[in-house]
Formats: structure tokens, C-alpha cells, sequence
């Protein structure tokens, strides 16, 4: 069980919840069964003040784009903020870019975060638009200036991009509880590396929303 203090200030955060990163768009980045969350997605931002959410938003010009001589995830060099070649994906206007279905209208979260718009940008976390965490994209400043102390994240896909936004959300301060059952993983194996780094950095974790309790102290404070 996860404790919460009912009187924290809570925000639920969607990352990149995106037909892209789904079976649904083999030739992307099909994260297995990335397309069953947004009922969970939902569920916790029910327990939440404020629901904000990020999208992957790439052009089909961008640098890092996988080719036969530059295979997805061999790493690419000369470009201070895309790391590594990656197939194309949630390019805006098409079917990989839209959100999974039954989740929101992007102008119906009270946050949102478009990430990776320029052609040398490909940022994993939704807090920063560069890799080095110095570009931020608001969604910080939004939280901090709602009070916000406690954020329940879940998204695509939990190796990558969520463990990213994590990390971040954590280093600026606020108590990240992962839902493990609003995110997937690409693999088993980087799953656990990034669960392992994720609760390292102070991140909790829970199976379902059924896990967690909210009480009038919470743990962090007694």
C-alpha cells in the first residue's frame, strides 16, 4: 500500500499515450499492449485536481530518423539533443500522433506538453525540451504554482519517456507515484533498469489505483 495525505494537492500525468508507441502502428514504436491503458490513464486522473499530459510531435525531416544504414538505437553522433536513430513516429496529422482512444481531448487536460516539434530535438522527458533539462516546457512551473506535492504517472512507454519525465519530476521536487498499471514497456529487461533507477531516485510504485490509501498523515510525513 501506498499512502497519500488527503489534503496533498494531486496531478495526474499521461505521457505520451500515443497510437505510435501501440500495436495499433506496427511500423513505429509498438510498445506491447500500449493500447490498453487509457482506462487506467482515466481512472487515476479520478483522483487527481489537475490532469496534465505530453505527445511525442516530430517532423519527417528529423535528424535522428532510423535508416537500413542507421538502424533504430545505434547511437547517433553531431547532435547535442537527439542521441539515438529511431523509426519514425507520431508525426502530427497522422494516426501514430492522435492519443489512444478514450482519453481526452488534448484541450480538455488542464496542461500539455508538445515535445520534439524542431528536427535535432528528440527529448524523452515531457519536463524539458533538451536533453541536458535546461529548456523547460512549463509543465513544472504549472505544477509548482498549483501547490501540487504528489503526481501519479503513467504513459508510454515506461522505460523511456516515463522514466524520464519521472526522473525529472522528481529531481524538482514532487512525490512521483508510478501506475504500473497505466504504462507498459517496450522490453522486460529495460523494464526492470528503469524501475531500478526510477525508485533509486525516490519514485514509488503501485500495481493498481487499489493500492493506494489516503489517510490524514501521509507516510512521508509520520
Amino acid at each position: 500500500m501506498v499512502e497519500i495525505n488527503s489534503s496533498d494537492i494531486i496531478a495526474s500525468f499521461d505521457v505520451d499515450a500515443q497510437n505510435c508507441f501501440t500495436p495499433l502502428c506496427p511500423e513505429e514504436l509498438p510498445v506491447p499492449d500500449g493500447h490498453t491503458i487509457a482506462n487506467a490513464l482515466n481512472a487515476q486522473a479520478e483522483l487527481a485536481h489537475w490532469r496534465v499530459a505530453s505527445k511525442d510531435a516530430h517532423p519527417v525531416s528529423a535528424v535522428w530518423v532510423a535508416s537500413k544504414e542507421n538502424p533504430q538505437l545505434t547511437p547517433l553522433s553531431g547532435h547535442a539533443n537527439s542521441d539515438l536513430y529511431w523509426n519514425l513516429h507520431a508525426v502530427p496529422g497522422t494516426y501514430g500522433f492522435e492519443l489512444l482512444e478514450g482519453l481526452p481531448a488534448v484541450t480538455d487536460y488542464d496542461f500539455f506538453v508538445w515535445k520534439g516539434i524542431e528536427p535535432d530535438l528528440h527529448p524523452y522527458g515531457a519536463c524539458y525540451h533538451d536533453l541536458a533539462d535546461t529548456r523547460s516546457t512549463g509543465v513544472i512551473e504549472f505544477l509548482r504554482d498549483r501547490n501540487t506535492r504528489t503526481v501519479l504517472v503513467g504513459g508510454l512507454a515506461l522505460d523511456f519517456c516515463v522514466k524520464v519525465t519521472v526522473l525529472q519530476l522528481l529531481q524538482a521536487g514532487f512525490r512521483v507515484i508510478v501506475n504500473l498499471s497505466a504504462t507498459r514497456s517496450l522490453t522486460e529487461v529495460t523494464e526492470q533498469q528503469a524501475m531500478t533507477q526510477m525508485r533509486e531516485a525516490g519514485a514509488e510504485f503501485i500495481n493498481s489505483l487499489d493500492e493506494l490509501v489516503f489517510s490524514s498523515q501521509s507516510v512521508k510525513e509520520a
